[in-house]
This record gives C-alpha cells, structure tokens and sequence, in this order.
C-alpha cells in the first residue's frame, strides 16, 4: 500500500490586510515533499506578501499556516526556521569578512567563546558537497559571485534543517550558465526531499523546472495546474487576466531612411574593438549576444562614459567628439542604465525629483530656486503618459514596483526629448504585462521618429522589438542582419560564434 505523505506546507484560506488594503484574498495553496512549485503573476500581485507569511515577516489576518499536518504560528523568521522554512532572495545576504563556513552557520551562534573551528569546515564542506558543488569553505566571502553568495544562503537553510526552501527571483542577477547552475541546485535539492517554492518572471525557467504552477494575480489565487497542462499564452494569459495575443507581437515598422546616429570602427581598449552601424530616425536596433559579449560596454562609449579609444560617431552625417554624459545629453544621446537601483534612479526621493533628475536646470528660476509647480506638472503629465501605478508623484521610488520604477526612469530621460535613446535591459526583473507597457512605450517612440538602442539578452523581446539585430561575442561585431523573420536560433548562431554574417551598415 503506498504511503501517503502529509503536505510540506499548507495554507488554507490565508488573508493578509494593510489598513483597507487586501494585498492577500482567501489564498489556498498546497506544498508537496520533495516538488518544485513555482508562484507567477505580476508585480503587485501579492507574491511578496505571500513569501513574508511563509517566513514569518508578517502574520496573516485570517487563515491558518500548516507545516507537517499541524497548525502553527510563525511570529517571525526564527519560528519559520524551526519548522523548516527559510527563504533565499535575487540579492543574497552574506557577511563579506567571514567565511564561507562561517556565513553558513552564523544562524546558529548560541553564544560562547569556544568554536569547533574542525568540525565546522567539515560540515560545512558536506553541505557544499550535498548541492553537488565546488566551493572552498575556507574562502572569503567578500570575493564570491552572487551565484556563489546564492549557494552560501541555501548551504545555511540546509544546515538549519530546511524542508521548504522558497527562491525569490534567484536568478535575475546571474548570467545564463549561473542560473543553469542554480536550476540544477534546486533539481539536486528536490531529490533529497526539499519542496522549492520557485518564484520567478523568467517564464522559460517556471516551464523547465517546475511540477507545478501557481498563478496569482491582485492578490487572489487564480490557478494551481502540473506544468505539463499549461501553455505560456494560457499562463500570461491568467496573470494579466487578458488574452496573451495582446502581447509582444511586432509592431509595423517606423524605420526611415534618414540616417541619425552611423557608427564606425568604434574601439575601446582591451572592451571592444571595430563595430559599425547606423541607426536610422524611428529605426529600432537591438544589440544581442551572450553574458560577455560587451553590449553594454558599447553604450556607455556612445554615452561618453567609457573613452573611445579609436572609430567614429557621426550625427547627422556631423563627425562628434562624447568625452562625458553631458556632452552626449547636448547631442540628444540619452542612456537608461540595466541597474535602475545603482545607476537609474534615487530610491529615497520621490518620482517628482526623480523625473526630474537629468533635466533640473530647466526648472530653475532666475534666484536659482526650483520652480516645484512646473516640476509637479512635468512629472504628473509622465504619471499619465507612462502609467505609472501611484496615487501621486510625491511616493519614493523605492517603494514602486519594479515595472514602475522602470517607468520613471524613462520618464527621467524621456523628459530630456532625445533624439538618440539607449536602452538597456529595459524589462529586466519586472513582470509580463510591465514588459509589454515598455514594449509599447518603444513602439510608440520609434513612430515619433527617435532612433532607438535597444541592448538586450532576452531574445524573445529583440526578436518582438528589432528592425535589426546587431550580435556581440567577446567584443566583436559578429553580424548584423534584419528582425522581420529572425529566429532565436539564427541570433544564437552568431552569439556562440558558429557562424558569422557579414555586417552592414545600412
């Protein structure tokens, strides 16, 4: 007779209220032993919410939480690791002048003077060895990739005795062979009879990896179905709550044949050498190609932030010099960075500020005071044009979902009416209906006659934005051909170096 076993982790009819805010609704959801479920739906949908409940963070307004069959009340992280429960996030938290030993079992100092320095590192190597991994015990912290941070985290809820592991957006910050890697940590895990609850944007990550899905949108449960009964339109479809058909698909071309940014023999030392193009008004390009390949590196060269060591840009047919940001802002050169927490954006200060950052001289009277009304305005007409999901522009940043904070950046360069815009990554870690408003946005500036740069390693998204693709491998221009009729697989050709095409300028 098979042995039935009891749920990992239950949640029945669980509600998580913020003053009249119902961030959670009657949520039900089921964890087997040893399944990888993976929770999808859009920012805002109540994923956060649910993850601070299974750890403890918050407790819910009603419902119950039940782990091996009992009920139980997680007052806060520590409760939730003593029923097995722990979490690892996008951005990992480790202690950079410890060890790697040390990270492992910080959590479980008691006190005392005396350490067992031996049979620490020995534990912590067969926790290392048990996710089938190569990783020096003994080693700093402050000198390991985020991938390697990731393992140190998941090391540590193994030595806690996990049996659920949630991953949070594990693999938004890794290249494609780290976030193999994790895959395949979290497959080695679910054989030993941990459950991962998998949360990820990456939808081609939830169909290789997941037993089942399940799919929430404004806080309520919408779904629960075995991975092998669902489709991506079906799944983007239950997310948005809107046909999948109303996304990605190519807009007609604006391309004209008036030449605005050309591009020749562009070099910088040791980064990348020789690339030509021309990017025409209302053309988008999208620069592809691998982790490594130096894509980014080229937009920074346009934005005057990294020296040209050799080639050149022309504008309008005019030879330019772009030794900074400014000067390439002057030239109507405007670049929205990949990291908009570093580089993009204040996360303290509000949208208002925020929009208002790459142009402020415009709103300075004659004392050299900022006019507050006209900023206000600025920023209000954006919060219209865009969508921007806030009640008002005087919200922080940080406190915006990804896709919106997204938005205020654009909105920040947008406001400086560029003729030349870059992109980069612009739909990195934010959900699918997101995407598809930043792919409009695109569009829409494309018509308006912008030439637009779009660097990208989603290949879906330059395959559904691009009038041509121009593909990067280890700094090298391996080709560029057009988007109509492309194939990831034509794209992935050149990336790799398997084959090569013979770039063009026009």
């Amino acid at each position: 007779m098979t042995e039935i076993l009891a749920p990992a982790l239950e949640l029945r009819n669980v509600s998580k209220t913020f003053g009249m805010t119902d961030a959670l609704k009657d949520i039900s959801l089921t964890l087997l032993p040893g399944e990888i479920h993976a929770i999808v739906g859009e920012n805002g949908a109540g994923k956060s919410t649910l993850i601070k409940i299974m750890t403890g963070v918050h407790q819910p307004s009603a419902g119950e939480i039940i782990v091996g069959a009992k009920p139980v009340v997680l007052r806060d992280t520590r409760d939730a690791q003593l029923h097995g429960l722990a979490a690892v996030y996008q951005e990992p938290m480790v202690f950079p002048d410890l060890s790697v030993a040390e990270n492992i079992f910080i959590s479980q100092r008691e006190g005392g003077l005396l350490v067992d320095w031996k049979r620490m590192r020995e534990a912590a190597r067969a926790l290392i060895a048990r996710l089938g991994i190569s990783l020096d015990v003994d080693r700093t912290a402050a000198g390991l990739t985020l991938a390697e941070q990731q393992t140190v985290e998941i090391a540590r809820a193994l030595s806690l005795d996990v049996k659920v592991l949630i991953m949070d957006e594990p693999t938004a910050s890794l290249s494609a062979h780290e976030a193999d890697r994790l895959l395949q940590t979290a497959r080695t895990l679910k054989a030993q009879g941990v459950s991962v609850v998998y949360i990820s944007h990456r939808l081609e990550e939830v169909f290789e990896i997941a037993d089942r899905v399940t799919v929430l949108r404004d806080g309520r449960h919408i779904s629960t179905q075995p991975i092998g009964e669902v489709t991506r339109d079906g799944l983007i479809g239950a997310m948005v709550g809107r046909s999948a058909d109303e996304f990605f698909s190519r807009a007609v071309s604006a391309a004209t044949d008036r030449s605005v940014l050309e591009v020749s023999g562009l070099s910088v030392d040791n980064v990348f050498s020789d690339i030509s193009f021309v990017v025409h008004a209302g053309e988008v390009l999208c620069l592809s190609g691998l982790v490594g390949a130096r894509r980014t590196d080229v937009g920074l060269a346009l934005f005057g932030v990294a020296p040209v060591s050799a080639g050149e840009i022309r504008i309008d047919g005019k030879p330019v010099r772009i030794t900074n940001p400014q000067a390439a802002m002057k030239l109507g050169i405007a670049y929205v960075s990949e990291d908009r927490r570093k580089l993009g954006l204040a996360m303290t200060m509000p949208i208002v500020a925020n929009a208002s950052l790459a142009t402020l001289g415009r709103y300075l009277n004659s004392f050299g005071l900022i006019s507050r009304r006209e900023e206000r305005e600025m920023a209000e007409s954006y919060r219209t044009r865009l969508n921007i999901r806030t009640p008002n522009v005087d919200i922080a940043v940080g406190t915006l979902s990804g896709g919106n904070q997204q938005k205020v950046m654009l909105a920040k360069w947008l406001n400086l009416a560029p003729r030349i815009l870059i992109l980069d990554e612009p739909t990195r870690g934010i959900d699918v209906g997101a995407k598809a408003e930043v792919h409009s946005i695109v569009h829409e500036l494309a018509k308006a006659g912008v030439a637009v740069i779009v660097i990208s390693s989603d290949l879906p998204e330059v395959l559904a934005l691009a009038d041509r693709i121009l593909v990067m491998r280890e700094g090298r221009q391996m080709g560029i051909f057009p988007g109509e009729g492309a194939s990831q697989a034509a794209v992935m050709q050149l990336a790799t170096g398997e084959t090569a095409r013979e770039t063009r300028h026009a």
